[in-house]
């Protein structure tokens, strides 16, 4: 609704998506139709966050290098540059910012960001701080352009409650520091907030503490005090995802340490310590880390091409509404997809591992059995292969993604692995092999059976998004298996983490505890054993969950989201498993787009609307950044979904 004083607009979370809704408002409203004999009414834009506009809470420009992105320079926006009617009015992609300040570098620049510069390249991974500088650097430009009529305003506060303002209309936002804004729209972007422990994680913290041990829990990496941790105690870390290379980083290069090629040692990298380091032991159920990107001049191999999950498939999944499975519909052509980009890199990169004909006769299967019996195909799949596939270069998805649970158990042993020093050069071998697939790039079939997966991904994430498959399918398959198997392959580091990984297996300051670990605390200590390892027990003080916070909407700390459960404008997302048992799931339950809370009776809220992780619930793979020329629709999705609350704000 309009006030006399014209719209005002709250914007809680000033992080990149909640700078995303600004700059859509106001490229909108300035090219908003002029309206002869009126007067534009003026557009009041509030800004709450504690943290600055742009970077937000995760990405503050004063953390550690250390910290890196996930993505390539080349990949991520906040400017959208398609699928918008209104034009930006200044800003820039990442990469294209980082060949400005190259060139022409802005005063804001610090020596820190201005030496990172130097060394960046289009396919190089930047750290957040520098990310947080871009993301300052475009907030900073569309305030010097801000159209007529319209202003920003900054509350360096947390929002506590969003209420409806029953005498003038509209909402009052409550802040901690006792102000309260009149609101007549309110946007949630509150990207990650603190998140209550699950009851497993309590326990585990409160017997810590009744023993005197180092509990970390899940936690923003940057948020976290590393020298509590002392140099040359053993520390457990649960989870080996991107968390970890954040964890191994700070009690490493952060303590002085640092990196060496030597001619001597092949070029591999030798860590050279520094004496501060504790002695770290990673776990994780797969026993390894994520596996690293590999070395590609684009986010998805040029080279693989989606010839089963494309377009006409996708139009007919989509045209069935929300009765497609991801097992029975979405899979058997992403699987396709994937044989067909590993094998034919591996005729062109290792044609010896191929019979000749080999090629043809698999097009012709992965083209078959699509509306028949998919364990023929299967079966036949395994028959063609082994005929004509060389031994151990079959592609085995399972194996991949358990890169230590799948070999033959040693002839009579109980346990795979016979000692610790067996599991580490396993693991080793592991960080060796993965990052010179890595360096293959387009070249590796194993890349490119992930490229496939992840190109599979953006794909799926528009299907979900655009209405959904089963709720059974979403909570049993997709979210059940498909994204933790795809995760672990398709979301991991830089190579270059791989090889400083393994020149600290090298040096003795990381160990690994096997696959499928089991901690407990024993006798005044943290206790970590794998089944898999015929080995005594890692014994700590110390034990940290290389985790993010739980993205949960039930459950978290969140003062603003327990309030607008409790008052009743919001509420989780229930959905029915296969068995037909109620799930309550992680993102709140919102209309469709642009997505407003439904409250307790299930209604729309009106004038309130959501962006980002609290959509986790209607959205697979929420946490990404915008794509600079994305060439999927998922790519771009949190632009157009900005776009779309700009829009209905406005109208």
């Amino acid at each position: 609704m309009e006030t006399s004083g014209g719209l005002a607009v709250v914007i809680v979370g000033a992080g990149p998506r909640g700078t995303s809704v600004m700059e859509r408002l106001l490229a909108q409203y300035a090219a908003r139709p002029a309206r002869p004999a009126r007067t534009p009414r003026p557009l009041h834009i509030h800004l709450v966050d504690p943290f600055p506009p742009g970077p937000g809470h995760v990405w503050r420009t004063e953390q550690s290098r250390l910290y890196l992105m996930n993505t390539q320079s080349f990949f991520p926006t906040l400017i959208p540059d398609q699928g918008v009617a209104a034009a930006p009015l200044a800003g820039c992609s990442f990469n294209d910012w980082r060949g400005r300040m190259r060139q022409t570098p802005d005063p804001a620049l610090s020596e820190g960001d201005r030496a990172e510069l130097a060394q960046l390249t289009a396919t190089g991974f930047p750290s957040r701080a520098l990310y947080g500088r871009y993301l300052s650097w475009c907030v900073a430009r569309l305030l010097e352009k801000l159209p007529d009529g319209a202003t920003v305003t900054h509350h360096r506060a947390e929002a506590r409650r969003v209420a409806r303002d029953h005498e003038n209309g509209g909402y009052g936002v409550e802040l901690l520091n006792g102000e309260t804004l009149h609101a007549d729209k309110v946007v949630l972007a509150l990207g990650h907030v603190e998140t209550r422990l699950s009851p497993a994680q309590r326990e585990f913290r409160d017997d810590a503490r009744a023993n005197g041990l180092s509990y970390l829990p899940p936690a923003v990496p940057n948020d976290v005090d590393w020298d509590q941790l002392p140099a040359g105690a053993t520390v457990l870390v649960r989870g080996m995802g991107l968390n970890f290379f954040d964890v191994l980083g700070q009690l490493t290069e952060g303590r002085g340490g640092r990196f060496e090629t030597t001619a001597a040692d092949g070029g591999a990298l030798t860590y050279v310590p520094s004496g501060r380091e504790p002695v770290v032991v990673g776990a994780s159920r797969r026993g390894t880390p994520y596996r690293a990107k590999a070395a590609l001049e684009s986010y998805y191999p040029a080279g693989v091409e989606l010839r089963f999950l494309g377009e006409d498939a996708v139009a007919k999944i989509r045209g069935m509404g929300a009765t497609a499975g991801f097992e029975h519909d979405i899979w058997p052509l992403l699987h396709r997809d994937t044989l067909w980009a590993y094998y034919t890199t591996l005729g062109r990169s290792s044609p010896d591992a191929l019979a000749a004909g080999f090629l043809p006769e698999l097009d012709a299967l992965l083209h078959s059995g699509l509306d028949g019996d998919g364990v023929d195909w299967a079966e036949r799949l395994k028959s063609l292969t082994a005929r004509h596939v060389a031994e151990g270069r079959a592609l085995d998805l399972a194996a991949l993604a358990r890169p230590l649970s799948h070999h033959p158990l040693r002839p009579g042993g109980k346990h795979r692995f016979g000692s610790q020093a067996e599991l580490d050069a396993a693991v080793l071998a592991y960080l060796a092999d993965d990052a010179a697939s890595s360096a293959r790039g387009e070249e590796d079939p194993v890349k490119m059976a992930i490229g496939a997966l992840n190109a599979g991904r953006a794909i799926i994430k528009s299907l979900v998004a655009d209405g959904g498959i089963t709720q059974e399918s979403w909570l049993g398959e997709l979210r059940g298996w498909f994204e933790g198997f795809v995760e672990g392959l398709a979301s991991g580091p830089p190579a270059l983490r791989m090889e400083q990984l393994a020149a600290l297996v090298r040096a003795g300051v990381v160990h690994f505890s096997g696959p499928d670990p089991v901690f407990r605390i024993q006798h005044g200590l943290f206790q970590l054993s794998s089944p898999w390892v015929d080995a005594e027990p890692w014994h700590a003080r110390h034990l940290v969950e290389a985790l993010a916070p739980a993205n949960r909407v039930q459950g978290t700390a969140s003062r603003l989201l327990n309030n607008l459960q409790a008052d009743g404008l919001a509420r989780p997302r229930v959905m029915l498993a296969a068995d037909g048992g109620a799930v309550v799931t992680s993102g709140l339950d919102v209309s469709a787009p642009p997505y407003r809370p439904l409250d307790g009776a299930g209604t729309p809220v009106p004038g309130l609307y959501v962006l980002g992780l609290q959509l986790s619930s209607v959205q697979w793979g929420t946490a990404i950044a915008a794509q600079a020329g994305a060439e999927y629709r998922s790519g771009y999705r949190t632009v157009l979904d900005a776009d779309a609350i700009a829009a209905d704000i406005l109208a």
